[in-house]
């Protein structure tokens, strides 16, 4: 016998959802990092909070510290790196140090 999240889960799994699975972490090349220097800035202090990407999300992190976790996954990324979340994530952040990064919204 499944309970509720257990089937919820089998649904989501079903309906091809993105997971932390799917959340892209490199190190840009020169010219990424320069093209995301165009971008905004957006700042965080130390918190937890849930977020759903109803856009692709792209980023070049310059400060901080983040765990974000799906509810069976989780990633870590810092000072460096460039990540891509997918349309459709569903997460809840984690905030470890204030952060600081380059976004766009596709």
């Amino acid at each position: 016998m499944c309970a509720s999240n257990d089937l919820l889960k089998l649904f989501c799994k079903g309906l091809n959802m993105p997971t932390v699975k799917d959340v892209i972490i490199k190190k840009p090349t020169e010219e990424q990092a320069a093209e995301c220097k165009q971008w905004p800035i957006w700042t965080c202090e130390p918190s937890t909070f849930d977020w759903a990407y109803t856009q692709k999300e792209t980023c070049l992190i310059l400060e901080g510290d983040v765990t974000v976790s799906d509810g069976e996954e989780s990633v870590s990324f810092g000072p460096g790196d460039l990540v891509v979340f997918p349309v459709d994530l569903e997460c809840t952040w984690q905030v470890k140090k204030p952060v600081r990064k380059h976004y766009n919204f596709e």
